[in-house]
Order: C-alpha cells, then structure tokens, then sequence
C-alpha cells in the first residue's frame, strides 16, 4: 500500500494534472484529497463562511476537470495555477452572493474597497503569482497607459461587474461620459494588447 506525502510536491502534482487533462477520474480524487484543504483555506479566507467557500471549491474543481489540459508548468506551479482557479471563483461568488438577513430580507455582499484591502495583504499570494502570465502583465502595462478615468470606468464594468448607470452614479457624471471612456478605453487596450 502506498501512502501519498502530506506535501505534495509540484511534479507529483502536475503529472495527476496530466492525468486529469486524460479524463482519469481517479487521478482528480487523488488530487482533491492532496489539495482540498489548502484550497478551501484559499476560498474561505475570501468567502468567510463555510458554506460558500464550499461550494466555491466544489465549482473550482469542475474548472479544473474541464481545463487540466490548459496547464503550463514553466508558467506556474500546479498548485498555484488552481490557487488562481479557487480565489477567482471564490471572488466572482463574493461580487454575486446574495444572503438572507435575520429579518428574512435578501441582501447583496456588496463590493467595495475594503474589501479589496482585506484580500491585498503583504504577502505573496500564491494564486496571485500566477495571474502574472504574460497576458496579465501585458494587460497591466496597457492599462497604465489609459486615462485615470477611462481605466476606473473600465475596471469598474469589467472587474466589478457594474453597469454603466452604475459607474455614473458612483462616479457622479453623466452616463454618456461614462460610456464614451469605458467605449475608448476598450479601443485603447485592444491596440495595445495586440501591439506587445
């Protein structure tokens, strides 16, 4: 009988990736049970309640079923790549997630910069290592180079998922204005992107 490490190491972990990428089954329940509890670490520091960090790793695990073949060891270490898989679930289920009050009224987890301060911190996050692929760092550059208002307008829609009714009012100027940076930001990224 063999009994696998308590730390898996990263080409332990990227040839069951390999498998997984295969559709081996089995190969993604070893790789759950080496994994899960860093990962659910990983999606409950973000989602704070069990629950939803729960269901964030059950829905992070079907995208690593789905995309195992997309992985690329020389751009991450396995388990950084599916950090970055978990803490982008776990986020976009934040920006959605509805609770139910004690009075029985729903109400939306709002978004807002605290928030954003929170999941900074100091340290290195090791999903966040990953998200520095070329695509990422290609991005940041082109954003830098907008203007300060085209590139919040454009964070705002495509990070934080708001309307353009929404960045206005946030914003406090006229919806057209809103959609005339967020239509010539997009223009502006598109040239750059496809420049470097």
């Amino acid at each position: 009988m063999t009994t696998m490490p308590n730390e898996p190491t990263p080409p332990v972990l990227a040839a069951l990736l390999a498998r997984v990428a295969a559709e081996d089954a089995a190969a993604l329940r070893t790789l759950y049970e080496l994994t899960s509890a860093k990962l659910f670490g990983v999606a409950l520091r973000i989602l704070v309640r069990r629950e939803w960090a729960e269901e964030a790793l059950q829905e992070s695990f079907v995208n690593i079923w789905r995309y195992a073949g997309d992985y690329r060891e020389a751009l991450a270490a396995p388990l950084t790549w599916m950090a970055a898989i978990v803490r982008n679930r776990a986020l976009d289920s934040l920006r959605r997630q509805r609770t139910v009050s004690s009075d029985g009224s729903t109400a939306i987890v709002e978004w807002n910069d605290a928030l954003d301060e929170v999941l900074a911190g100091d340290e290195r996050d090791p999903a966040d290592a990953a998200l520095l692929s070329e695509q990422a760092k290609q991005l940041a550059i082109c954003l830098s180079r907008l203007d300060a208002s085209q590139r919040q307008a454009v964070s705002l829609a495509y990070l934080r998922d708001q309307s353009h009714s929404e960045i206005a009012e946030q914003l406090a100027v006229p919806l057209g204005t809103v959609k005339s940076w967020v239509r010539r930001g997009l223009e502006k990224l598109k040239t750059c992107m496809g420049s470097l």
